[in-house]
């Protein structure tokens, strides 16, 4: 039963899929596959690729979390390939410095970097569960750096931002990722370009491993860069740097398992909000209707308000997952949903008492999955890029609070807050979907409405991307946007429950997410993929 036109039909495949938001990075990773590599080994080849050809949005200079079903042991396993603040990380250095919180770009953002994460998470999923090796899976990265690759639409009309123009600009090192033709260094659509920074240093990881990244050259210049625009971040931070293996957090919706990384990712705002909806018919209202909107973004809404409040590094501060995920905290939270009025200035409840991205998924034609998200947060990060290295740094940083009293304040060996989130859904005890949608703040709504999609109205991985979606504004106002799709009745009924609706459309799809989808057959091993329709991405199997 179609709810809408869906745009495109899923692929169908049985022997492996990949999925993501570049179609040559989708291709690399099903090569890989294709090649004798499995769900890992394409997941973190399809990443390096996104590194090259969507490198605004992920990096080596970033993070990583990842979702591994182990089918050997039937189980979601998690990995947190997120990186630490520097030791020396404190509120009154940045306060000496004039600013009130930790600035994202140009002048004081060198306090927003946090240890990258990336290039030691990726090598932790491949010595436990991959294949190929390191160097194997950069081959194609590289081979894109160094030799060229056509710049596809979005990716183009992102890149040529003023915004993300004028950050690369701020220092002569930004000039090495503004390679195109025009007089601003940004690629056009369709314009064959290089980054030839980038592939060397891609080189030395496939050579070294991430030895060289985080002890070796990779980051004596990291170090020494940082440390020169008046950064924390030192030498002894990068080697120090381990990623964690850690117990996937979930929630039964309807009977479907639906799981994510635990903290300090913001993936537990999905499993609240699930929670909360659980205890509506949400399935009865219509997949497009005001009464399906109201109540989901209701639940979202104190989804965001306990993660906001709680969320922090559970190795650092006490996180009261369980208690926040639990049946009866749900029906407490719920019991102050109103079904006639929107409640804008949700409030955390108390569980104890009475941000650019890419996400990729694979799944190998063995069953294996790997639900992968790798971040730099904001477009190229803080804007920073290493000299001679090709590699922008992200700004994870910013997201600390400076209050002392919140578990996510700002210190030294800590992770912040993280809003890269991958999912992943079981039933019966089967890998069900593998999925993620990436965008800052918009990741959990995400997660929430694909989820419903296709357990509540039984839509399959590609209509469930194609659906019209919503988001809650949680930066400074609390707006809602939805797409132009959407019955301009069903926007009149939300605004008269006091939502606050603002209509997009065009590239401002994209403030939407992006995300993408594989589920899996547990009887026949078919495969089900889609990718998101206001991105360039593409799904591919074989």
């Amino acid at each position: 039963m179609s709810y809408f036109h869906s745009r495109r039909s899923a692929v169908i495949a049985r022997n492996g899929s990949v999925a993501t938001s570049q179609p040559l990075a989708a291709q690399a990773g099903l090569q890989m596959l294709r090649d004798g590599g499995n769900a890992i080994d394409a997941a973190v080849t399809t990443a390096a690729v996104l590194n090259v050809v969507e490198p605004m949005s992920t990096g080596i200079g970033g993070d990583m979390f990842a979702l591994i079903w182990d089918k050997g042991a039937r189980k979601v396993v998690a990995l947190n390939g997120s990186g630490r603040q520097a030791a020396a990380a404190n509120l009154d250095d940045v306060r000496k410095a004039g600013f009130d919180s930790i600035p994202n770009n140009h002048e004081g953002s060198h306090f927003a970097v946090s240890v990258p994460g990336t290039v030691h998470g990726w090598e932790t999923a491949l010595n436990q569960y991959g294949r190929m090796t390191l160097r194997e899976v950069l081959q194609p990265a590289i081979d894109y750096a160094l030799n060229g690759y056509a710049v596809s639409e979005v990716i183009a009309h992102n890149w040529g931002s003023e915004d993300t123009v004028s950050k690369l600009n701020h220092r002569p090192s930004g000039r090495q990722l503004l390679p195109g033709s025009a007089a601003n260094g940004a690629p056009q659509y369709g314009e064959i370009i290089t980054l030839p920074e980038l592939g060397h240093t891609l080189q030395m990881i496939a050579e070294g491993g991430s030895e060289v990244f985080y002890k070796g050259e990779i980051a004596r210049k990291t170090a020494a860069f940082i440390q020169s625009e008046g950064g924390w971040l030192t030498a002894e931070d990068l080697a120090n740097h381990h990623s964690d293996w850690d117990e996937a957090i979930s929630v039964n919706y309807r009977g479907v398992d639906v799981w994510e990384c635990p903290p300090n990712g913001q993936g537990i705002a999905a499993l609240i909000a699930l929670n909360l909806a659980e205890g509506y018919d949400i399935g009865a209202m219509g997949a497009q209707s005001a009464d399906r909107y109201h109540y989901l973004i209701e639940s979202m809404r104190r989804g965001y308000a306990d993660a906001f409040q709680y969320v922090a590094d559970p190795r650092v501060a006490e996180v009261p997952i369980e208690p926040l995920l639990s049946k009866d905290y749900a029906n407490r939270r719920r019991a102050g949903i109103s079904g006639v009025q929107a409640d804008p200035n949700v409030s955390y409840g108390d569980p104890m008492g009475a941000a650019d991205t890419v996400y990729l998924t694979a799944v190998d034609g063995e069953g294996t999955a790997c639900s992968l998200i790798n971040s730099l947060f904001a477009g190229f990060g803080t804007g920073l890029v290493v000299p001679e290295l090709g590699m922008a740094l992200q700004n994870r940083g910013s997201l600390f609070s400076f209050d002392p009293n919140h578990p996510n304040y700002l210190e030294g060996n800590k992770r912040p807050f993280q809003t890269i989130i991958p999912a992943m859904a079981t039933r019966d005890d089967e890998m069900w979907l593998s999925f993620g949608v990436m965008g800052g703040f918009m990741q959990p709504q995400g997660h929430l409405q694909v989820a419903s999609n296709m357990i509540d109205y039984a839509m399959d991985s590609q209509e469930a991307l194609d659906a019209p979606r919503f988001k809650v504004e949680v930066e400074g106002s609390q707006d809602i946007l939805v797409e132009e799709d959407l019955s301009p009745d069903v926007i009149k009924d939300l605004e008269k429950r006091g939502h606050t609706v603002n209509v997009v459309s065009g590239y401002d799809r994209a403030r939407l997410g992006g995300g993408q989808v594989i589920s899996r057959d547990a009887e026949t091993g078919v495969l089900t993929a889609g990718s998101e329709p206001r991105k360039d991405g593409a799904a591919v199997g074989w």
